[in-house]
Formats: structure tokens, C-alpha cells, sequence
């Protein structure tokens, strides 16, 4: 596809049909710098949202914030299990690509809203792109990692954020001129936004002190819905020596409660409503540590030099982990404790940022999109 040029030549009319399609918070990060390229080179674009996520803060403050379009589709397909998800985005966008046939789909993450849209786009014979292939965790219990699986698989153009996701699509026979390093978007999503991040005080507001404090983020089934986990991590939490923020997912939030550990758990832990991108990364900047199940989280404080503490079994970020920034934590209350003195008393490494994690990812994706 000799439609797209590359960032540096002068633009011209392109002849391209590109949709993005978006569902939850972490796909609002990663399509917002590809959507601007897009447009910088001329392409006709159109910005798709499942609607997976349907909460206020979770999703249209993200747009705010991000500088998004408004998207010039909503689904609204709301919550429901997996497969009620899943089957509800692909009916949506079926019927959405069948009225406004693009040339190419791009999905990014490994929600169920970016396997839906791979999956209607290919059934159309329209060709996918997945910005982010290659991620794998190894943990078939984890709905992503299927959704990884499946979606790298079917799609045409596997965007690969670090090496290591390269090879896990070799070892699955995926290779290729259509398997491209291109870097992670989300890093460049923060760092063309770190300007406005240095310049709220959303810590302070809060009543925290700079360096002083935790921040947690803990969302994923595997944690939230056994009752065992979650006790565990707010024991930890509860005992922890450094103060600790905990801004609440909706989903969290009712297990808490469902579980009655929240009352005890307020009294030691500051638990706030869920917090708009810009406010999230200010006050990850300025905390001591990150605890998070969180893959973005993960990939974030990297980038923002705040050693990270990651609650769960695997990950599929495992760059992260062998830079230096992030380290798995078992779930248990002792564990965490521990693991939380380490870095209180400064023992962690110092680390850079991973190759390809600058402001040029955005411009790597779109001029990869030539390959199709």
C-alpha cells in the first residue's frame, strides 16, 4: 500500500480507509498517537468504540484527556460475561464495517473488544493490523492471553511493542516481513503528555507528600474475585509501612465490599474514586512504589522511573522485569510486606528506558501499514 508516506516526506491525499477501533482505558492510550499520525499523513480514519467500558471516568475523561476525536461510532455494548461481550462488539461491528468498509482495521491490547473487531474484520475479508502483538504471559486462565492467542493468529500485520514479543510469535510459527518491531505506543503516549503530567499536583491534592507514598492498582479477575488473593493484598496493604493510595475500579470495589473488607481496609489506605489518565500518571510520578496487576501500570512507572511491584503470578511484560523496574510479588501478605521495606530502603536497580519506547512509535505503526 503505497498510500501512506512516511512522517518526514510532505503529506499527500491519501486514498486509505483505516478504522481504529477502541473498547477500554488502556486501547484510549495506545490508538490516541497512532489516530494523530494518521491524520497528520492524510489517511481517511474513523475512530470506533465498543463501549466496552462505560463508566464516565473510565472512558470519556480518557478522551479529554488524550486529545481523541469523538469517536464517530459507539456501540455501547456495556458490561456482561466474555462471551455476551464478545458476541455483542462483533455483532456491532460487523454491521459497522459492513456500512463504512474500511481498507484496514487496526486493534490494539488484548481486550475482548480487539478480538471481536479482529474477528468481524476478517469474517468481511478485510485485512487486521494488532498494534501490541507478541505479548504473552503463558497463563491460559488469563481471558487476554487468549484473546492474544487469537487475535495474532488471524491478523495480517503483528506490531510487536519489544523484542521478546517478537520471538514469542516466532516460537508459534508466526514470522515474517508482516512481523514488525515497531516499539510501544503507550510510552509515547506518555512522553508527548508528560509535560501536562508535570504540571498538575493531583498527589498534593490528595494530601500525599511526594516520594513518600504507594500507589496501587489492582483490577484483574484473578485478584478481585477470590476472596483468599484479595484478603491477602489488603492484608499487605494494611500493614504496609509506606502510605498507600488505592483509586478503586468499579469491579474491585464491589468485591471489597461483597468480601466486608473494605471498612477495615479505609481505615489504613486511602481509596479514592478511579482517576482520569493525566491525574493516574501524575500521581504515579511522585510515588515511592507502584503496586499494580496492572499490565499499563507496568510499562507506565517503568517509563516514569518508579519501581514497580507487580501482584500477580507471571506477565506478560516481562521486559519490564528483566530492565530492572518491576518485580512479581506471590500474593501473600507477608510477600508483599517485604517486598514493599525492599524499596522503602532503596534496594532496587536503576534502569532505562527499552529500546523503541520514544515518540516515534506512532510513526513506525502507520509506515509498517504499507506492508498490506
Amino acid at each position: 500500500m503505497p498510500w501512506l508516506r512516511a512522517a518526514s516526506h510532505e503529506q499527500e491525499e491519501a486514498n486509505v480507509n483505516v478504522t481504529c477501533v477502541v473498547g477500554a482505558r488502556p486501547n484510549f492510550v495506545k490508538i490516541a498517537p497512532i489516530m494523530a499520525e494518521l491524520a497528520k499523513r492524510g489517511a481517511d480514519r474513523r475512530l470506533v468504540h465498543t463501549g466496552q467500558h462505560y463508566d464516565f471516568e473510565m472512558s470519556a475523561s480518557f478522551f479529554a484527556d488524550l486529545d481523541l476525536p469523538k469517536p464517530d461510532a459507539d456501540l455501547g455494548i456495556g458490561s456482561g460475561t466474555h462471551a455476551v461481550q464478545t458476541g455483542t462488539a462483533m455483532m456491532g461491528l460487523e454491521k459497522e464495517f459492513q456500512q463504512n468498509t474500511p481498507d484496514v482495521v487496526v486493534v490494539v491490547g488484548d481486550v475482548n473488544s480487539t478480538l471481536a473487531a479482529a474477528l468481524a474484520a476478517v469474517k468481511l475479508h478485510i485485512k487486521v493490523a494488532h498494534v501490541e502483538a507478541g505479548y504473552r504471559s503463558g497463563d491460559f486462565s488469563m481471558p487476554e492471553e487468549v484473546n492474544r492467542l487469537v487475535v495474532d493468529q488471524i491478523s495480517q500485520l503483528l506490531l510487536a511493542p519489544t523484542p521478546d514479543a517478537v520471538e514469542n510469535l516466532a516460537k508459534e510459527g508466526v514470522v515474517g516481513e508482516h512481523v514488525v518491531f515497531v516499539g510501544n505506543v503507550m510510552a509515547e503516549t506518555l512522553l508527548r503528555n508528560l509535560h501536562k503530567v508535570k504540571a498538575r499536583a493531583n498527589y498534593a491534592e490528595l494530601g500525599l507528600t511526594a516520594g513518600e507514598y504507594a500507589l496501587a492498582t489492582i483490577h484483574r479477575a484473578e485478584n478481585t474475585d477470590d476472596e483468599c488473593r484479595l484478603r491477602a493484598i489488603c492484608e499487605g496493604f494494611h500493614y504496609s509501612s509506606v502510605p498507600i493510595v488505592w483509586p478503586l475500579h468499579p469491579r474491585t470495589k464491589k468485591k471489597l465490599e461483597e468480601f466486608k473488607l473494605i471498612e477495615d481496609l479505609a481505615t489504613r489506605v486511602k481509596l479514592t474514586e478511579p482517576m482520569a489518565y493525566l491525574d493516574l500518571l501524575n500521581v504515579m510520578a511522585n510515588a515511592r512504589l507502584v503496586l499494580t496487576d496492572s499490565g499499563g501500570v507496568q510499562e507506565e512507572s517503568c517509563m516514569l522511573g518508579v519501581p514497580c511491584l507487580t501482584l500477580r503470578d507471571n506477565t506478560e511484560r516481562r521486559l519490564t522485569v528483566d530492565v530492572g523496574a518491576n518485580r512479581l510479588v506471590p500474593i501473600d501478605r507477608r510477600e508483599i510486606i517485604a517486598a514493599i521495606e525492599r524499596i522503602k530502603n532503596g534496594k532496587y536497580p536503576a534502569w532505562s528506558a527499552p529500546e523503541k519506547w520514544d515518540i516515534e512509535v506512532s510513526s513506525r505503526i502507520v509506515d509498517a501499514l504499507a506492508l498490506l
